[in-house]
């Protein structure tokens, strides 16, 4: 990953999760949100070189200032330990270890056979409903509905069987990069190849569109990352969540 590449990503990130309010600082994104989306409400560095406590402390206060508890998004690299052993002497503590991962988009495309997912500029009930159904806490998932409805210029594929939505996924195209977000397949459907073939879709519409790369973002230990694997995605860096116990 280049430089360009990294804060590429990053902006692309924002962008696709929409947070309520957003600034920036030198080398930082700070977007604030009430929601439950990590990536919608922390603060993230657009370069992996070492940051300053500097940086640090105007977080720190602009989050203050606008009433939002402080979150961290971080790299997991060398040229941040000196930052994070700042973060624990403070109180912060690490979870959620995340991989971004990056792929071609023409390997993607491959990943299934078809047919292709239905796609719509905007989710309707029954994109929603499958992040509302068994096995999904609820409050987040009405969170990331409306965080997702929210992204501009945003794509939403769906599986339907039954007259009911059994697979969805959303792509966001933005700053030359597309990106998959709100993978989700319902409960007794999984195994069925269903993600694949909305993977695949996303895939295709960026090819249309003349992207040729895409990333994504996966928690450490999803079962998910099997398929991105097959699709082609590779992990560029890693990143943990900061904040006060």
């Amino acid at each position: 990953m280049t430089s360009a590449d990294i804060e590429a990503i990053e902006r692309a990130t924002v962008v696709a999760v929409s947070p309520q309010a957003q600034q920036e600082i030198p080398g930082w994104l700070l977007p604030f949100d009430t929601g439950t989306v990590g990536r919608a409400k922390s603060a993230v560095p657009l370069t992996h070189e070492a940051p300053t406590l500097d940086a640090l402390q105007e977080i720190e206060a602009r989050y203050a200032a606008a009433g939002h508890p402080v979150m961290l998004r971080l790299p997991q690299v060398a040229q941040f330990d000196a930052f994070c052993a700042a973060l624990v002497q403070r109180g912060y503590v690490e979870g959620k270890p995340t991989h971004v991962q990056v792929a071609r988009t023409a390997d993607v495309a491959g990943v299934s056979p078809g047919p292709w997912a239905d796609t719509a500029a905007k989710p309707d009930a029954g994109w929603a409903a499958v992040f509302l159904g068994e096995g999904f806490d609820p409050v987040d998932g009405a969170s990331r509905v409306a965080t997702l409805s929210r992204t501009p210029d945003a794509l939403f594929a769906s599986i339907r069987e039954g007259g009911r939505t059994v697979a969805a996924g959303m792509g966001g195209f933005s700053h030359g990069w597309a990106s998959i977000h709100g993978m989700r397949t319902a409960l007794e459907c999984r195994g069925r190849g269903l993600a694949g073939r909305v993977l695949a879709t996303l895939a295709g519409a960026a090819q249309a569109r003349g992207m040729a790369r895409m990333f994504l973002q996966v928690e450490a230990g999803n079962p998910a990352i099997n398929l991105y694997r097959r699709a082609g995605f590779e992990t560029a860096w890693t990143y943990s969540y900061w904040q006060k116990k």
